[in-house]
């Protein structure tokens, strides 16, 4: 996978680190997951690949996995339950994972997983956790956060996204940001891509009724409080075969590199928006 990305401006994860006072963040490798905290309860959205410095980089931020009680995954792919699933470390074994009804169909094998254009089928994956299955548009509460979860098929048949609050929508893989704003995800990866597209402009039209304005964090390409940013290409897809247009000068050449993600960093520096503005000749305007 490194070798196939690498130089093309795919995967641009943000580093382990801080977005605001509630969301934190871990990377691993091109991956990230993301921890939303309010009231002193930490909710966990998406588990990453099965990753040994989990616990780590968790430490860095104060994080502890005995604390995480609930889980809310976008999709069943390997790089974002890998710290859930039967073969792991077990570090969320008493957690509740929330998850799609459309998605668990995968978990139970009534459905295979394909990529690369179809032409490849992924091993099932299994996880033993407690599981509560959602329905699209379901609202709930965990303690004193309220989730609302949309159904966002495409990328796989029961991708959910959720908005946390109504202030933080986390996106898994339906959207992928570029240089000049946000597109469907890799086309190589998607069940559906056209359902992908049709699915990403559905959610923006849900978001401009309700005049919502989220923080939208996705797993992959950092986030954006930007609306228009993030809905920018929402009838195009992140064309895996090709180097990215236009350029984006913050993109990693090597997104599995993570020699720039340290626990220093971590503890000190905000991370930054994929939609800040741009370094232009050594100073950011």
């Amino acid at each position: 996978m490194a070798m196939i990305y690498r130089g093309k401006e795919i995967f641009k994860p943000l580093n382990t680190g801080v977005i605001d006072e509630h969301v934190k963040c871990v990377r691993e490798f091109v991956a990230n997951i993301f921890f939303y905290t309010k009231n002193e309860q930490t909710i966990m959205i998406d588990a990453g690949y099965n990753y040994e410095r989990l616990e780590e980089k968790m430490e860095w931020l104060d994080l502890d996995p005995d604390n995480i009680k609930d889980i809310l995954v976008t999709h069943q792919d390997t790089d974002h339950v890998g710290a859930i699933e039967a073969d792991s470390n077990q570090l969320f074994k008493d957690a509740t994972i929330y998850i799609g009804e459309i998605e668990n169909k995968y978990l139970t094998g009534e459905v295979r997983r394909k990529v690369i254009f179809h032409l490849y089928k992924l091993p099932q994956v299994t996880i033993n956790n407690k599981k509560i299955l959602l329905k699209d548009g379901q609202v709930f509460t965990i303690g004193d956060i309220k989730v609302e979860a949309f159904l966002i098929p495409g990328h796989t048949w029961g991708h959910m996204v959720y908005l946390i609050d109504d202030t933080y929508l986390f996106t898994g893989d339906a959207i992928w940001f570029g240089a000049d704003g946000g597109y469907s995800f890799i086309n190589a990866l998607a069940e559906d891509i056209e359902l992908e597209k049709r699915s990403l402009a559905m959610l923006e039209k849900k978001l401009r009724e309700r005049h919502l304005n989220p923080i939208i964090i996705t797993g992959h390409t950092g986030y954006s409080d930007d609306i228009n940013f993030s809905f920018a290409h929402r009838d195009e897809v992140c064309n895996s075969m090709k180097k990215q247009k236009p350029h984006d000068p913050d993109a990693p050449y090597d997104g599995y590199d993570e020699s720039d993600d340290t626990e220093e960093k971590a503890r000190t520096i905000r991370l930054k928006k994929a939609n800040r503005v741009k370094v232009i000749q050594g100073t950011e305007i």
